[in-house]
C-alpha cells in the first residue's frame, strides 16, 4: 500500500432526532416490503429509547479518540467519519477528503466480524461514493481483521466487569451466565462468510480472560421474512434456556457492535430485559467498546501495522 493520508472510521449511521427517523428508515428500507405494522413498531422503538441513535455521535468520539491517539503515538494522521445509511454520507465524508487534499485512506469499517452485512455491503458502499465523485476521489483500502486482537478482547471483558459489578454479591462471577450477542444474519449469508466462527473466537477469547469456561452466544434483531432461516438461537430463547437451567444472573455481552444503537438499547435494554425479569433472571448488560481505551489503542495499532508494512 502506498502512503497513506488519512484514516476514514466507517460505520452504518442512524438518525439523532425523532424526526430523522422516518426518512432514516424509508433510506434503510428502500426496495424492501417492509410490513406497515413492522416499520411503526421501530419507529416506536426510536420513542422508547429516547428519540434518535447516539450511533454517530458515539463514533465521533471513537474518531475524536484515535485521532489524539494517533498524534500521540504515530502516525499523525487525520480521521474521518463517514456512514452508510445516513449524514455524513460516505460520498460527502469523501468529497471532504479530496477538497482536503487526502488521496490514498485507510479505511475501517467499525464492525468486528465479517459477513456480506458487515462487511462487503460497506465497501461496496465505498466504491459506489467514489464512483459518484470521479476524478480525485481517494482511494480506501483497509485494514486487517481485529476480531481476535487483543485489546480488542481487553476492552471487551473491561466491560464485562463493569458489569459483573453491577451484582452486590457476585462472588468473582460464580454462577453467573455470560451471554453473548451479535446481529443475526440469514444462514445461507454465514455459510459464505466467516462471521460465525470469528465471533466464536471472539467470544471464547473474552470468556478466557475473564476465566469463564461456560458460555452462550446468541443473536439478535433479526428481521426479513420469517419464512427464511436466520443465526440461532435468539437472545431471548436463550435468555430463557438459561434459567431453565437454574441460572438467576446474566451479564449480556453486545460483543458484535461497537457502538450502541437501537439494536441495544431497545432489543436488549427494553426487550431482553424484559425476557430475563419474566424468567426470574437478574440481568446486567456489559456496555460497548465505544471509546474504552484498549479499543483506541487496538485502532491505532491496526492502523500502524497497516502502514508500518508500506
Amino acid at each position: 500500500m502506498s502512503a497513506v493520508d488519512a484514516v476514514l472510521l466507517i460505520a452504518f449511521g442512524g438518525p439523532e432526532r425523532m424526526e430523522d427517523v422516518r426518512p432514516f428508515l424509508d433510506n434503510v428500507l428502500r426496495g424492501r416490503p417492509v410490513p406497515p405494522d413492522r416499520y411503526e413498531a421501530v419507529v416506536h422503538h426510536y420513542e422508547l429509547i429516547g428519540g434518535g441513535s447516539p450511533l454517530n455521535a458515539l463514533t465521533f468520539q471513537q474518531a475524536d479518540a484515535l485521532r489524539a491517539e494517533l498524534a500521540t503515538a504515530g502516525p499523525r494522521l487525520p480521521v474521518y467519519v463517514g456512514m452508510r445509511c445516513w449524514s455524513p454520507y460516505l460520498a460527502d465524508t469523501l468529497a471532504r477528503m479530496r477538497a482536503d487534499g487526502v488521496r490514498r485512506a485507510l479505511g475501517i469499517v467499525l464492525a468486528a466480524h465479517r459477513s456480506e452485512a458487515s462487511w462487503q455491503r460497506y465497501t461496496v458502499a465505498v466504491d459506489a461514493a467514489r464512483a459518484t465523485l470521479g476524478e480525485g476521489a481517494p482511494s480506501v483500502e483497509y485494514v486487517a481483521p481485529w476480531f481476535d486482537h487483543p485489546l480488542f478482547v481487553e476492552a471487551v471483558a473491561s466491560r464485562v466487569e463493569d458489569a459483573l459489578a453491577m451484582f452486590s454479591d457476585a462472588g468473582g462471577g460464580e454462577g453467573i451466565g455470560l451471554l453473548f450477542t451479535a446481529h443475526s444474519i440469514p444462514l445461507a449469508m454465514a455459510s459464505e462468510s466467516p462471521y460465525v466462527e470469528q465471533l466464536e473466537a471472539s467470544c471464547r477469547l473474552v470468556a478466557e480472560r475473564l476465566g469463564y469456561a461456560d458460555w452462550t452466544l446468541a443473536y439478535q434483531s433479526r428481521s426479513g421474512s420469517p419464512r427464511d432461516p436466520w443465526l440461532e438461537p435468539d437472545v431471548n430463547d436463550a435468555i430463557r434456556a438459561l434459567a431453565g437451567r437454574g441460572v438467576r444472573r446474566v451479564v449480556l455481552v453486545p460483543i458484535g457492535f461497537a457502538c450502541d444503537h437501537v439494536e441495544v438499547l431497545y432489543d436488549l435494554d427494553i426487550e431482553a430485559a424484559a425476557t430475563a425479569r419474566a424468567a426470574g433472571v437478574e440481568m446486567a448488560r456489559a456496555g460497548t467498546v465505544k471509546d474504552h481505551p484498549a479499543f483506541i489503542r487496538m485502532l491505532a495499532a491496526v492502523v500502524r501495522a497497516r502502514v508500518g508494512g508500506n
